[in-house]
């Protein structure tokens, strides 16, 4: 199993324990298997089964044990790649119809948030996105000019009502409504626990090894013990980890980043209704609160698959961003508690892949990558439900894995 991160991680900490699911040890049938448990597969997981097919979730470690422990819970309507930017890429109608469905999946991730049994901690933000220089400015007023012509609530800050609600100083920026976070662990595990209750199947150590279709096309799913699944439907929610794919169906670029959690600060008074905040500047730095108190930190990019090795040299990127996060707000003088590297990745399209598989009949893939991948989970999973019903979301030519904007990239 590949590495998805190194250091020590703030949120296993949030959740004393999370319910074990056992191995598979026997032959299953079934409408739809979801292979990988974590964000993507387990909400596409949920939604296929409350929408009354018959599902089963095989992953191959623990549910919520990958990457979803490395995710910093920020969820934005807003993109790596800005609107104005988008619109330029693939028109004007597809770029907006994907903002606003981004804006959507939020209120989806909050109605599901609220069904569950336990708090997991969403809570609407606001977000502020600023320009890092003066040289920034006409691209964030152009950004700021195409969100509100999308219907979307914006705002534009100037220095000085930036300054009047920080303890900073920029040369403008873009304040969006509509925006939220939550704990990602807490959510996935929330999420598992309901839908298996609703009649989920879930398998956690079952490592699929062998996918072969029948003249029929159904889909044999053979794990490394040996047993088989068959499936009229098989979806590939595998996060970082689809080698086979590699060159493929997807041209991704494999990145790492890193991400510190801070102590307990003694007050959050100056940070203004517990905004997210970001930068215009690439890689950028963003930032935000928890609800005990801490502040989340993350960015420094870096162009290597691997997530950092070295304990010494970790912590001199984590306190980097200490540094910078004390330059913005310097009354937080908490230390740094908890701090990771991990490994991301990015389409050379700036979309994430979501979709049918061009040459197989009824495999499907959902593969959120990009800054918005829980907000990219939630899409998918209404994507390839419908798809799996014979229907056709809006957003299945814009996401779809032998999209032009791919191709021509």
């Amino acid at each position: 199993m590949k590495e998805l991160y190194t250091g020590n991680l703030y949120w296993p900490e949030t959740l004393g324990s999370t319910r074990k699911f056992e191995p598979l040890r026997q032959h299953k049938k079934t409408q739809v298997a979801v292979i990988g448990g974590g964000m993507s597969g387990t909400i596409c997981a949920s939604v296929f089964i409350n929408s009354g097919l018959s599902v089963l979730m095989a992953e191959r470690g623990e549910v919520s044990g990958g990457s979803t422990l490395a995710n910093t819970g920020l969820l934005q309507f807003s993109n790596d790649i800005m609107l104005c930017d988008l619109i330029d890429q693939i028109g004007e109608r597809d770029a907006k119809t994907f903002y606003r469905a981004c804006r959507d999946a939020i209120h989806l991730i909050e109605q599901t948030a609220e069904s569950l049994a336990a708090d997991v901690g969403f809570r609407r933000r606001s977000s502020l996105f600023f320009a890092s220089t003066e040289q920034h400015l006409p691209k964030l007023k152009k950004e700021y000019e195409a969100l509100k012509a999308c219907g979307f609530d914006v705002e534009y800050w100037p220095p000085e009502e930036i300054e009047k609600h920080f303890p900073f100083r920029k040369p403008g920026a873009i304040v969006t409504h509509g925006d939220a976070e939550l704990n990602p662990f807490q959510f996935v595990s929330g999420i598992a626990n309901a839908a298996a209750h609703a009649g989920l199947e879930i398998y956690e150590q079952t490592d699929i090894v062998a996918h072969d279709t029948l003249p029929s096309g159904i889909h044999l799913l053979r794990t490394s013990d040996g047993y088989v699944i068959e499936a009229e439907h098989v979806v590939y929610a595998v996060g970082y980890e689809p080698e086979e794919l590699r060159g493929k169906l997807i041209k991704a670029e494999m990145s790492r980043s890193f991400a510190l959690v801070t102590g307990i600060q003694n007050s959050l008074q100056s940070w203004h209704e517990r905004f997210l905040v970001w930068e215009t500047a690439r890689p950028y730095l963003y930032m935000r609160t928890t609800l005990d108190g801490r502040v989340i930190v993350g960015g420094l990019d870096e162009h290597i698959e691997q997530p950092l090795q070295s304990d010494k040299q970790r912590l001199k990127r984590s306190e980097e961003l200490h540094g910078k996060l004390k330059a913005l707000f310097p009354e937080l003088q908490a230390p740094i508690a908890y701090e990771w590297s991990a490994t991301f990745g990015e389409s050379c399209d700036n979309l994430p892949f979501i979709g049918a598989d061009p040459a197989w009949k009824n495999v499907y893939y959902c593969l959120g990558y990009g800054g918005n991948g829980t907000v990219y989970s939630m899409l998918a999973a209404h994507i390839v439900r419908d798809l799996i019903c014979g229907d056709k979301h809006p957003l299945t030519d814009i996401v779809k894995l032998d999209r032009k904007s791919l191709t021509n990239a």
